[in-house]
């Protein structure tokens, strides 16, 4: 049952478009980001394998969990990792698209129960918290999937009424639908119980997790938001920790939490672009680190949105990785990706949105004002200059957490994050 205040998500369109051209579509992504809610739009049965009892009864009789008018939505597939295999068998037997919604909050308890990859039968879907575009907080002046169609479109809004400290407080609260609260300190509230429910693993289905201590997860979510927006390596993280926290972990330790907070999508590295070129220059392949949402970082850091208005380089850093989120939900939805650029030669950009027929556009962040505006511009142009001879790209643009949108004489887009949408 849908709730009255539901918001409309981008990805239902790409869950539809999906249940067109597979039998299964996997909708995967952290908890309380929303699967459930709207995979239930496109369902006409439902079971969901989140109590002990139904998780028992299922992993006995697997096939008879498949079993209602379809499209059947299964919820938290993953803790029965043979559904996967009778799924598949089901579609060889019984052809046709659109059949099946999985929805999983991480990867399966044993993958060694899964035979076969799926591939033609099953398409994953990646569900993030939802963009400021989403939960209403953005006007949507700005179109991405209007520049990158050359559509020529008119940018210019003063955006008043919107300051720095609307973006602090976005930013801590986060995109999860619970915390799309009017009154501030209660979304807050919901996003710190969030965090804090992260941590209960005891009672995991999946050993993977449950055998974790929840004091070293939090050791690592905290020296990952330090270096959140980067591609600080493992080493020296690990060193960070060992001066700021007075401990010392190993990196195999390291790795094995890093691994389940992964497996948990609450970390979504960020990969390298390769234009591809004829070029000696190397191209740096080390990702850069994200969480799935901005405000974990947030709360891992212990950081108010009064914190962040102290701390501008904390505020930046955080920033970047919230603009992140908001891109990737938007480059999905016109089929993109987001990536990063940087070469042995120190020319970067922070994101490149990537669309699969092969146009780009790359996107600077930062907070705003004059000088760092600057500072973005020359960095998109040096790129455009050295990189895009035969490729231009499609767009550029400095995306900042405050102020005016408007086109630059240069050509280069400035806009707040509150006026963009897909």
């Amino acid at each position: 049952m849908i709730m009255d205040n539901y918001l409309v998500r981008y990805i239902e369109s790409t869950i539809s478009k999906k249940m067109k051209s597979s039998g299964v579509v996997l909708v995967e992504g952290p908890k309380f980001c929303g699967k459930t809610t709207t995979s239930a739009l496109f369902a006409k049965s439902e079971i969901r394998l989140n109590t002990k009892t139904a998780i028992q009864i299922a992993r006995i009789e697997p096939f008879n969990v498949l079993l209602g008018e379809r499209p059947r939505l299964i919820d938290e597939w993953q803790t029965v990792p043979d559904l996967w295999n009778q799924a598949k068998a089901w579609i060889d037997e019984n052809p046709g698209f659109g059949q099946f919604i999985f929805t999983g909050s991480s990867t399966p308890v044993d993958n060694s129960d899964i035979f076969h990859s799926g591939a033609g039968r099953i398409t994953r879907v990646m569900m993030r918290p939802m963009s400021l575009f989403e939960s209403q907080d953005s006007k949507g002046s700005v179109s991405l999937s209007s520049l990158f169609n050359n559509e020529n479109p008119v940018v210019f809004d003063m955006n008043e009424g919107y300051g720095l400290s609307d973006t602090a407080f976005l930013l801590c609260r986060g995109g999860w639908p619970l915390s799309i609260q009017p009154e501030r300190e209660v979304a807050l509230d919901v996003t710190a119980n969030y965090y804090e429910s992260l941590f209960n693993l005891g009672n995991s289905e999946n050993p993977k997790f449950r055998n974790k201590n929840p004091e070293i997860l939090k050791l690592v979510m905290r020296a990952y938001a330090r270096h959140i927006s980067s591609q600080t390596s493992t080493t020296k993280i690990l060193a960070d920790i060992s001066a700021r926290d007075s401990r010392t972990i190993s990196s195999k330790t390291f790795e094995e939490y890093a691994d389940i907070l992964t497996d948990l999508f609450i970390i979504e590295d960020m990969e390298a672009w390769n234009p591809n070129l004829r070029s000696k220059t190397v191209v740096r392949s080390t990702p850069t680190h994200h969480f799935v949402d901005s405000s974990i970082a947030a709360q891992a850091l212990g950081a108010s949105p009064a914190d962040l208005m102290s701390d501008l380089n904390t505020f930046g850093l955080l920033f970047e990785d919230m603009a992140v989120r908001d891109l990737r939900v938007y480059a999905q939805t016109i089929n993109g990706n987001v990536l990063h650029y940087r070469d042995s030669r120190g020319l970067e950009c922070d994101t490149i949105v990537h669309l699969k027929d092969g146009r780009w556009a790359p996107i600077e962040i930062k907070l705003g004002g004059d000088n760092l505006i600057e500072e973005g511009a020359r960095n998109l142009m040096r790129l455009k200059s050295d990189i895009a001879e035969k490729n231009q790209p499609s767009f550029m643009m400095i995306l900042t957490a405050t102020g005016p949108a408007y086109r630059r004489q240069d050509g280069i887009y400035v806009v707040p994050i509150n006026c963009l949408k897909a």
